[in-house]
């Protein structure tokens, strides 16, 4: 059985979630960190040196940070249409798992979710939180761009590409914030919300975490 740890609202955490519902692993799921705490516990501590979530153990194997979890997750159990034997069929993934990590997801997530819906009214920096937006923007008009021609980052087909960035969508989507017109983005975001697994795990209301900075 996997176990996995971390709350259903955690941004990191669906992601893992997602995929586990398309892999349709048989799992167990532990409500971990924000309210329900357990970070600290020292057999949750024997699992990842950090005192974080995401994790999944698989066999008695641990495995932590999201990333790296859907790595683990396409290697072991999605078979050639999630992780090729090739590196360099790979890499057309992982550099949009990487991408996401590393632009989109600060942007976002950090400087629209955080700064804006997460950050009590009074509290917000509005000059980051605008600059944030555009960025934003700029990131899916690029994602708009190479859809044009395709339903999926990769092409006819799900793969590991579309998780990290399709996660953000559901919350960008439902913000109350202006956006730009990206007919491509949409019409994957749409494709993505027909999918059980994202229904399931992605489209999770997040209206409790408003103006909330703590978990």
């Amino acid at each position: 059985m996997l176990m996995v740890y971390g709350r259903k609202s955690a941004f990191n955490l669906q992601k893992v979630m997602w995929l586990i519902g398309e892999l349709g692993l048989s799992h167990e799921h532990v409500e971990l960190g924000g309210a329900f705490g357990g970070l600290d516990n020292s057999d949750f501590r024997a699992l990842t040196p950090h005192g974080r979530v995401p994790v999944v153990v698989d066999d008695g194997f641990s495995v932590w940070e999201s990333h790296s979890i859907l790595r683990y997750l396409a290697a072991r159990y999605g078979g050639p249409a999630l992780w090729s034997d090739d590196p360099a069929e790979r890499s057309l993934a992982e550099r949009w798992m990487d991408w996401s990590q590393t632009a989109l997801q600060p942007d976002f997530l950090n400087g629209v979710f955080w700064g804006f819906y997460r950050t009590p009214e009074g509290q917000r920096d509005m000059a980051t939180v605008t600059d944030k937006m555009e960025r934003t923007a700029q990131h899916l008009a690029r994602l708009d761009s190479v859809l044009a021609d395709r339903p999926y980052l990769l092409g006819e087909t799900l793969s590991l590409a579309d998780i990290p960035a399709g996660t953000c969508l559901y919350r960008y989507y439902n913000l109350p914030i202006a956006r730009p017109e990206l007919p491509n983005v949409e019409r994957w975001y749409a494709s993505l919300t027909e999918r059980p697994a994202y229904r399931e795990h992605v489209m999770v209301p997040f209206g409790d975490l408003y103006g909330r900075l703590d978990f």
